[in-house]
C-alpha cells in the first residue's frame, strides 16, 4: 500500500519508457515486504540538473542512471566511491542524511553476467569493445581489474576513446590498451570478446554495426542492449553460431547491487530474475 511513509526510488534517462527496472525493483520490494516504489523519469540532457534539484527537494531515495546520463550526473551529486570515482561515471544514486552518494555497478554486473551466463572468466583475454561513454568505462574498468591481458577501444569521438584508453593505462599498466581509428573489423581475429557499448542496435532503423564476414569462430558477442533481447548484431553472430550475450544479465546484476546498496539487505534475486524472464518472454 502506497501511504505517506513510502520510499521513492526511480530511474532516469533519456529515452527510458523503454526500462524494466520498474517491474524488477518493485517486485523486490514487495517480496522485500518494504514500503517502497520505483518509477521511471525521462529526463532530457537539458534539464539534468534542474532534476537532481527536484530529486533533493522532495527527498526520493535512490536512484538508477541511464543513458545519456551517467557521466554527467557526476557533477550533481556530493561524493563518489572511489570505484565510481575512477570511472568517472555513475549509475547508482544513493540519498542519505540529505546526501547524494554515486557508485557504479554496471561494471560488476556486466562480469557477473559474464561469468554466470557464458562461464567466461576475464584473466588473460582479449575485448574489443565498441563505445566510450559510461557504460564502456565501468565495463572497461572492471576488466581490466579482472586481469584482461588486452582492450581495444573504438568511439565515434575519439577523444572519448582517448581519455578512456588513458584512464585505463594510468591505473591497470598490465593490460595492453589499444585505440581503434575508424572500424577495421579483421582486427577481431585478435579478440576473444566483442561487447557493443553503444545504443545502435536500440531502433530497428539502425544499421548493422559490425560486419559479421570479420567474426571468428569462437568470438564471443556480447551487446548490452536489452530490448530489443536479440539485436541485428546478435542475430548475425548466432546465424555463425557463436556465443552471445544480450545486456539482460547485466541489467539483473547491477540492478541486485544497487538495490543493495539502498536498502542494506540481500537482493532477491530469484523474484527479480523471474519478472525479467516473464518480461521478455511475453
Amino acid at each position: 500500500m502506497i501511504d505517506s511513509h513510502t520510499q521513492i526510488y526511480g530511474i532516469i534517462g533519456y529515452p527510458v519508457r523503454h526500462s524494466f527496472s520498474p517491474q524488477m525493483h518493485n517486485a523486490a520490494f514487495k517480496a522485500a515486504k518494504l514500503n517502497a516504489r520505483y518509477l521511471a523519469f525521462e529526463v532530457t540532457p537539458h534539464n539534468l540538473s534542474e532534476a537532481f534539484l527536484g530529486i533533493r527537494a522532495l527527498g526520493i531515495c535512490g536512484l538508477n542512471i541511464t543513458i545519456p546520463h551517467k557521466e554527467a550526473a557526476v557533477s550533481c551529486i556530493d561524493s563518489l566511491d572511489p570505484t565510481a570515482k575512477l570511472i568517472g561515471a555513475v549509475n547508482t544514486v544513493h540519498s542519505k542524511d540529505g546526501k547524494l552518494t554515486g557508485y557504479n555497478t554496471d561494471g560488476r554486473g556486466f562480469i557477473r553476467a559474464l561469468k554466470e551466463e557464458l562461464r567466461m572468466v576475464p584473466i588473460s583475454r582479449r575485448f574489443f569493445i565498441l563505445g566510450a561513454g559510461g557504460a564502456a568505462r565501468a565495463i572497461g574498468f572492471n576488466l581490466a581489474k579482472e586481469g584482461a591481458r588486452k582492450i581495444a577501444l573504438y568511439d565515434a569521438l575519439r577523444p572519448k576513446a582517448e581519455k578512456l584508453a588513458l584512464d585505463l593505462r594510468h591505473n591497470f599498466p598490465n593490460c595492453k590498451v589499444q585505440i581503434v581509428s575508424g572500424l577495421p573489423f579483421p582486427l577481431l581475429e585478435d579478440f576473444d570478446c566483442l561487447i557493443n557499448a553503444t545504443p545502435c542496435g536500440m531502433k530497428n532503423s539502425d544499421p548493422l554495426i559490425v560486419d559479421p564476414k570479420f567474426f571468428h569462430p569462437g568470438l564471443v558477442v556480447c551487446d548490452l542492449i536489452y530490448n530489443p533481447l536479440r539485436t541485428k548484431l546478435l542475430k548475425a553472430a548466432q546465424a555463425k553460431k557463436l556465443k552471445t550475450m544480450n545486456g539482460l544479465g547485466m541489467l539483473l546484476y547491477q540492478g541486485v547491487i544497487s538495490w543493495e546498496i539502498w536498502t542494506g539487505k540481500k537482493a532477491p534475486i530469484g523474484v527479480m530474475k523471474k519478472v525479467l524472464t516473464n518480461i521478455v518472454s511475453r
